[in-house]
């Protein structure tokens, strides 16, 4: 409505202000004398503006505005253009449609008139941008006032190339801007220099154009250019190992540098609450650390200097905070002496003390990128950590709760479990999943006995039920059906919880497995494990009965219910003919445990492997006897081989039903990697649900920079079904370490072929990364 408002405005205007006709051209028109009358000077329309009661008198002012400055323009006023556009550009940054004022921005620009140049490159800097061919019509008139030698026309083209500068036009300008770093004028120099780090994040081969100048702009005293200077050759490391191993033999000029700052101060003016110029420290810490970074000679020489600084820096106040973080995260980046790496992790631990919220938040960032590289270190500080989860804070709570998981261990695990249940009983529903989960993978990995596992387990059921992982439910079925000695202590300990609560549908569907297969424990009452209870046949009945009919119950929870009912049937009659309702065999698990029983198996595997091969029956011969005396024959149906283990013939026979083999284990699959970060698939199906895929996306990040703000989309044909787990996280931190996990669920009853397309957003080296591509060789197992 604005737009056509406004057009319609401009096409009044246009006759009002031109039908006049020939005499009316050459003496003058009263309607267009009137209407040039009416437009508002700049201050005029900003006070009409704010004075406007309601949008729609604000849209009304504006619009009849427009319509004057389009007339001013189509009539080619030089004289008031830069007026007229200064207006527009006010109405732009109200959020109104400016577009139309581009070309005047071109011409202003070109214009001999500074005031002209002033409006008109503020012009192009918020009306022009890459995606307008319009803005390269402007690299002849940059070029020109950067060489007219004027410092404020200078000044004002810098500011626009480092502004809307594309790649043509930075590789067509950076001679220019070349020769301006090394001028006398130091305003010059210093808007040079902030304009060579826009062209080497634009354009990175343009390095070895601005490596020559920055040798010599290190030894500048002026602080703008020493700053930007310090910016450049920072810009240059990260993106040219040429220049990295260039700068690297200035390493000493910068420590001294920065240790004239520490000890002496640059100049009274720069120093910020009694930090002398933090901002100049911070810069030379960011750069020492990427000069320092895998590089033993470079290290040795700012350790001393790194000490220096986080010792003598003051640490009440926020710029002093400031400082000391960066020399934490350089001290950490760089080979550093191991007792600099404690000193740098105790004042992180300060910082969890801070009353700042967003220091303590960094602090805990920080901390759990450290934790695998330095683990005793951030040890020390866990009492503090376990406090942080306490905070009202969100963001907070969870980073305590991502840092405590990861210090859990076999030798604190028993402490560290119980703080992390005395959190889930009170934390936020938007955490209480990942504390569950992180929980449950804790005690499955440093459970000391299994008691304490299946204990630990049942308790968060008890209070988080509902938000566990699907595998919950399985993986304490699993414990405790390979636990013997347990049985009775964990039906009789099942039964009481789900004679209080039956709301946690996790907990009721395990609790009626283990009636059904442990039903007669439970009656039989003989558990020292616990005090003696006595539970009759009628109570555990009439208790299946009210899970049954409650309307809380899932359909999967009633199965549950039903399948107990009947196995009691026969543990309590003690009919034990139905062989379907026989107690479980133990299952294979899958996960951590697993593994490492699996890589103990390897050398038996491996000896197996080496043993002679058995002849072949001789029943296989005499078929082979049959091929030949009937080889034309296409129609003989031989009989299936024979099973070699002892007993086969015998259950072939009784035809009696028998546990099929395990599924062959699906390989996994490697599927994207850039710049060291890698992404995974590991697959496993649920020998319960063959048409059910579970897919575990893991990204690993071995680089040196963290990845933040990592999101996985994935999408698979209209035949199947998907279903996307939250992930573990969204940072995947630097040097191999917490990877991000995630769960794709796959329902493919049809057994058709599987594709994946998957998505990945993050940020990586300050720059943001999409990925979208398509997995057409996942393994033919995974499907079939």
């Amino acid at each position: 409505m604005l737009n056509r408002k406004g057009r319609r405005w401009g096409a009044d205007a246009c006759v009002v202000g031109f039908s006049g006709g020939g005499v009316g051209a050459e003496f003058g028109d009263p309607l267009r004398e009137r209407m040039v009358v009416t437009s508002l000077k700049l201050q005029d329309l900003i006070e009409e503006i704010r004075g406007a009661k309601t949008q729609a008198q604000e849209r009304e002012v504006i619009q009849k505005e427009c319509a004057h400055i389009r007339a001013s323009f189509r009539d080619g006023d030089p004289v008031h253009r830069h007026r007229q556009l200064a207006k527009l550009l006010y109405v732009h940054m109200l959020g109104y449609p400016a577009h139309f004022g581009q070309m005047e921005c071109l011409k202003l620009i070109a214009s001999s008139r500074f005031t002209d140049k002033r409006v008109g490159y503020l012009g192009a800097m918020l009306l022009l941008d890459e995606r307008h061919d319009a803005h390269l019509l402007i690299t002849n008139s940059i070029k020109n006032d950067l060489s007219q030698g004027i410092q404020p026309v200078q000044g004002l083209a810098l500011c626009t190339l480092s502004t809307i500068g594309s790649a043509e036009m930075c590789r067509d300008l950076a001679p220019e801007v070349e020769k301006l770093l090394l001028q006398p004028s130091p305003y010059v120099r210093k808007k040079a220099i902030l304009t060579a780090v826009h062209m080497i994040r634009k354009v990175p081969e343009l390095s070895s154009v601005f490596l020559p100048p920055c040798a010599k702009l290190v030894h500048e005293r002026h602080h703008g250019i020493l700053l930007g200077t310090i910016t450049l050759i920072t810009e240059l490391c990260e993106r040219s190992p040429a220049a990295l191993r260039h700068f690297r033999k200035v390493v000493p000029q910068l420590v001294q540098i920065l240790r004239t700052l520490v000890t002496t101060g640059y100049s009274t003016e720069h120093s910020i609450s009694g930090v002398s110029d933090p901002f100049l420290q911070v810069q030379i810490l960011r750069l020492l650390r990427i000069l320092g970074r895998n590089h033993e000679e470079s290290s040795e020489t700012m350790n001393d200097l790194l000490a220096q600084v986080a010792t003598n820096t003051d640490s009440s106040r926020n710029a002093g905070n400031a400082v000391l973080f960066e020399t934490v995260l350089t001290i950490m980046d760089i080979r550093s002496a191991a007792g600099l790496r404690v000193l740098a992790v105790n004042i992180l631990g300060r910082f969890l003390l801070n009353s700042d919220r967003n220091i303590r938040y960094v602090a805990l960032t920080s901390l759990l990128r450290l934790v695998q590289s330095d683990h005793s270190a951030v040890q020390r500080h866990r009492p503090t950590v376990v406090e942080c989860l306490q905070e009202t804070d969100a963001s907070l709570s969870r980073r305590a709760l991502e840092l405590s998981l990861a210090l859990v261990n076999s030798s604190n695990v028993r402490a560290m479990i119980q703080e992390l249940q005395a959190f889930l009983e009170s934390c936020p529903p938007d955490l209480r999943a990942d504390c569950a989960s992180g929980i449950l993978l804790a005690a499955e990995r440093f459970a000391p006995t299994k008691r304490w596992h299946i204990d630990t387990i049942l308790h968060v059921l008890t209070t988080a039920g509902t938000h566990v992982r699907d595998d919950a439910v399985a993986n304490l079925t699993q414990l405790i059906g390979g636990a013997q000695e347990l049985h009775a202590y964990s039906v009789r300990r099942l039964y009481n919880v789900l004679a209080e609560d039956i709301s946690q549908q996790p907990l009721v569907q395990v609790a009626a497995w283990c009636i059904g297969e442990y039903g007669d424990l439970l009656l039989a009452g003989n558990c020292e494990e616990i005090e003696p209870l006595q539970v009759d046949e009628e109570e555990v009945l009439a208790l299946l009965e009210k899970v049954l009919q409650s309307h809380m119950s899932l359909p999967a929870t009633r199965g549950y219910a039903l399948t107990a009912l009947m196995k009691l049937s026969t543990r309590l009659c003690g009919d034990n003919k139905a062989a379907i309702l026989e107690k479980m065999p133990l299952v294979e698990r899958d996960g951590p445990q697993a593994d490492e029983e699996a890589k103990e198996s390897k050398e038996a595997a491996q000896l197996s492997e080496a043993a002679p091969v058995p002849t072949e029956p001789q029943a296989s011969q005499l078929l082979d006897l049959l091929d030949l005396l009937d080889g034309a024959s296409g129609d003989v149906q031989h009989p299936p081989p024979l099973d070699p283990a002892p007993g086969g013939a015998l259950v072939h026979l009784l035809d009696l039903p028998c546990a099929p083999p395990p599924p062959a284990p699906i390989p996994d699959l490697k599927v994207f990697e850039r710049e060291g970060v890698q992404l995974n698939l590991s697959f496993s199906r649920p020998p319960e649900n063959s048409a059910l895929l579970l897919i575990t996306v893991t990204a690993t990040n071995f680089s040196e920079g963290d990845v933040t703000h990592f999101i996985c989309q994935a999408a698979v044909p209209k035949s199947l079904q998907l279903q996307l787990q939250a992930p573990s996280g969204n940072t995947v931190p630097a040097r191999g370490g917490l990877p991000i996990t995630q769960l794709f669920r796959i329902l493919n009853p049809n057994k058709a072929p599987l594709r994946l397309k998957l998505r990945l957003t993050y940020n990586h080296f300050h720059q943001s990364v999409q990925e979208i591509f398509e997995v057409n060789n996942l393994p033919v197992e995974s499907w079939q």
